[in-house]
């Protein structure tokens, strides 16, 4: 057993953000390179696109009102979709048909938290929006998941009829915003260093061990 203090890594993303999937299958790669250090893994809101209503927009209308056109993002999709698949993972742009706003897929991260699922959750939302084309604005699309991860789904199909933690979700992503953080995903290290984009996993892992050698200095002290 280990009787290193656990470094704390709080990663804030979005689950609509194609660098934040690619970032997520990288972090956990990392983290197999170290698994003698014991790390405490957080994830933490971001609303990438802040502008689009709870109702979501069509992918249409979000694509021409970001990038000009539908055309102007084949290009810049091209790359991350390259960049997934080399990491196993499938992003087919054409399968999305809207634009989601995310803070129930926030929501629902948050309360996976509370039973140790909030990795699983994260990952079933990117998959459905991602390879699927999934309609995360879909109630029964957002219930569904929750229930795939283990979540009971009456009581998540009732909690998110409510307004239960709108406002907590919403803070967060505020103070990660306040704090300077413009660009996901973004690792935080120990609470005081931070690693922006979707950086490689030897990279990463490097990070990892450099700031648990400081942890566990400062604690010696």
């Amino acid at each position: 057993m280990s009787t290193l203090k656990p470094v704390r890594l709080d990663i804030v993303s979005d689950v609509v953000c194609p660098w934040c999937y690619i970032g997520k299958r990288r972090i956990e790669k990392a983290l197999s390179l170290v698994t003698d250090i014991p790390v405490e893994v957080h994830w933490r809101p971001f609303f990438l696109n802040p502008w689009v209503p709870r109702e979501g927009i069509s992918r249409e209308d979000y694509l021409t009102t970001k990038f000009g056109s539908v055309e102007a993002y084949k290009g810049i999709a091209g790359r991350v979709v390259t960049a997934a698949g080399e990491e196993g993972l499938s992003y087919r742009p054409d399968m999305v048909k809207r634009q989601p706003n995310t803070i129930d897929c926030h929501r629902l991260i948050h309360w996976a938290e509370a039973k140790g699922k909030a990795a699983e959750m994260k990952q079933r939302l990117m998959e459905l929006y991602f390879r699927d084309g999934g309609d995360l604005t879909d109630v029964n699309v957002l219930v569904r998941a929750a229930a795939d991860v283990g979540l009971d789904a009456e009581e998540t199909r009732r909690r998110l009829a409510t307004d239960e933690d709108v406002a907590l979700i919403s803070a967060q992503a505020e103070e990660a915003a306040s704090k300077g953080i413009s660009g996901v995903p973004t690792f935080v290290f120990a609470q005081k260093y931070a690693v922006s984009g979707a950086q490689p996993p030897e990279q990463l892992a490097a990070a990892l061990r450099q700031v648990s050698a400081e942890v566990n200095a400062q604690a010696a002290e």
